[in-house]
């Protein structure tokens, strides 16, 4: 069998499809790990860093997850650090982005085989070195059929093997607790990558699906007692297919996040909020102009989203419960917009700023596949990218970084470009939240929920802790809504994931003057002279929740 590592293309926290895989492939024999953490931000750093995980594992497969189309270029990017370190270990990409970008994938050097769809089983088969692999596509060759495609019974998907496919305690606290209850998507929204009918051409997946229930509770028994949240995506599923999957597993401590569109049944607000200590429900109306949405929707253009109406109605039940916390999220630049529509959004968000919701806005990002990307000209609209090569190119010049600046979606009328991003500018400046500013008599206590103490070599991973440094003491700390720290004093080291020296026991210091509730002032000034810089260490570790405001 071989030795398989998995790595995600975008930095910070990869998919958790690659744990699905990992647990798969382990079960099946396969000796497999992922990497689930990435913050390097330029090649070199790519490099160095590489170079030391090949070296520890020294795998046979390295799985590349292109999950988005803003992983393309970073994806490429490492297949080509990796075949560059040791030419003889073969590059897989898989991914929603894979499957429909299989032809220019399958040309690129770096690339050895590309997954089309589902990638459990066409994995394995590369792994155990078959000569037939289903969904794979190499160099050269037409596109394999969908031979492998999960099915509604499909029961070899859940979570396993945690103890094991980690390398490092930095990508095992960076698991944010994705569960998924179910595969696909039933719609065909205009401006999504992820329709139904993309799913039904990149992964042969006839219709959406909840997976069995039985799968997801094994999910939920891996992960409760190694997460300190849950987190939910659109096919969740109801109150009691849901409550099947928590059975007999304690969640009272743990928070969840839970992101679906149309109005949540009062049922499942009501499970949610007593099964969690506390719940954030994140709601997608398509857009805040409910004369825009309802043309969207009977055009097929939009899923089924709430009037305002019914909207207010969901917001009042959710208010009902003081653990839960909403937040309404659209997009705004959608097709088929006017004057009108665009007069209706800020009094819609405003009420809800009202009601105590938080509310998301963004503009019209490029996606592969949507509708909106492949035919802007359709709706009088124009697009940065539109191809595989566009979105590659539009990464490259960023540096190859995933996160921050997306391709865009803008109408060819100036002028209509022009009160869109006005209407647009107005709604995100009345929901930005006012910082609250620290003043010496505020109080404040620590937040932090939990604290160990782990060794450099733990921590960040072998491949990456010098040899002379392994065994030194890494303080870990984790405030309750997740950010954490880590911190070693007495270490003499630079690493982006670790406080060290002066800085690392300053952070310590203050946290401690805080350990029980105390005023702002008063911590100064007990710490003014042995440490000057007291108020911004402060001002940071509020920032940051790991100090909260006292009751």
């Amino acid at each position: 069998m071989s030795r398989v590592l998995l790595v995600g293309a975008g930095r910070q926290e990869a998919t958790c499809g690659i744990l699905y895989l990992a647990g798969f492939l382990r079960r099946n024999g396969v000796e497999a790990y992922v990497r689930l953490y990435d913050a390097d931000d330029t090649e070199a750093k790519v490099r160095r860093s590489l170079e030391g995980l090949l070296k520890r594992v020294r795998p046979q497969v390295v799985g590349i997850s292109l999950k988005w189309f803003n992983h393309l270029s970073r994806g490429l990017m490492l297949a080509r650090v990796v075949k560059a370190i040791d030419p003889s270990i073969r590059v897989v990409v898989g991914g929603n982005s894979a499957s429909y970008y299989w032809r220019e994938l399958s040309a690129e050097a770096h690339v050895d085989d590309v997954v089309l769809g589902d990638g459990e089983v066409p994995l394995l088969g590369i792994a155990r070195g078959d000569a037939e692999v289903p969904n794979r596509v190499t160099r050269g060759q037409p596109a394999a059929p969908l031979q492998y495609v999960q099915s509604v019974a499909s029961d070899e998907v859940f979570y396993s093997h945690f103890d094991d496919i980690f390398l490092s305690g930095v990508d095992r606290a960076s698991f944010s607790g994705w569960v998924q209850p179910g595969k696909g998507c039933s719609e065909n929204c205009v401006y999504c990558g992820g329709t139904r009918g993309m799913e039904q051409a990149s992964f042969g997946r006839p219709t959406s699906f909840l997976r069995p229930a039985k799968s997801v509770r094994q999910d939920h028994q891996e992960i409760a007692h190694r997460a300190w949240q849950l987190r939910y995506d659109f096919a969740g599923g109801s109150a009691e297919f849901l409550s099947r999957t928590w059975e007999g597993i304690d969640l009272s401590r743990h928070a969840t996040t839970y992101f679906l569109w149309g109005v949540p049944p009062p049922s499942l607000i009501e499970a949610l909020a007593q099964k969690f200590a506390r719940v954030y429900l994140v709601l997608d109306v398509g857009c805040f102009s409910q004369t825009q949405r309802a043309e969207l929707i009977q055009r097929g253009l939009l899923k089924p989203c709430p009037t305002d109406a019914e909207l207010m109605r969901a917001v009042e039940l959710c208010r009902a419960h003081p653990n839960l916390k909403l937040e309404v999220c659209g997009i705004a630049g959608l097709p088929h917009t006017s004057a009108a529509c665009l007069a209706e959004e800020l009094p819609l968000v405003e009420q809800l700023l009202e009601r105590g919701c938080d509310v998301g806005s963004q503009r019209l990002e490029c996606q592969p596949g949507a509708l909106v990307t492949r035919h802007p000209d359709r709706f009088d609209m124009v697009a940065d990218a539109t191809d595989y090569a566009g979105f590659v190119k539009w990464f490259q010049k960023r540096g190859n970084i995933s996160e921050g600046e997306f391709p865009m979606i803008r109408f060819a009328d100036p002028k209509l470009e022009v009160q869109v991003q006005a209407q647009f500018e107005r709604v995100h400046e009345a929901v930005q939240k006012s910082p609250v500013e620290l003043l010496p008599r505020t109080r404040l206590v620590s937040g932090v929920v939990s604290r160990s103490t782990t060794t450099l070599s733990e921590w960040v991973g072998s491949h990456r802790a010098p040899s002379k440094h392994a065994a030194a003491q890494v303080t870990v700390l984790r405030s309750a809504d997740g950010p954490g720290l880590a911190c070693a004093p007495e270490l003499k080291w630079r690493d982006d994931d670790v406080q060290t020296g002066p800085e690392a026991a300053a952070l310590l210091q203050v946290l401690g003057a805080f350990e029980k509730a105390a005023t702002v002032g008063d911590v100064e000034g007990r710490l003014r002279k042995t440490l000057p810089e007291v108020r911004e260490v402060i001002d940071a570790l509020f920032a940051g929740g790991l100090l909260t405001a006292a009751r």
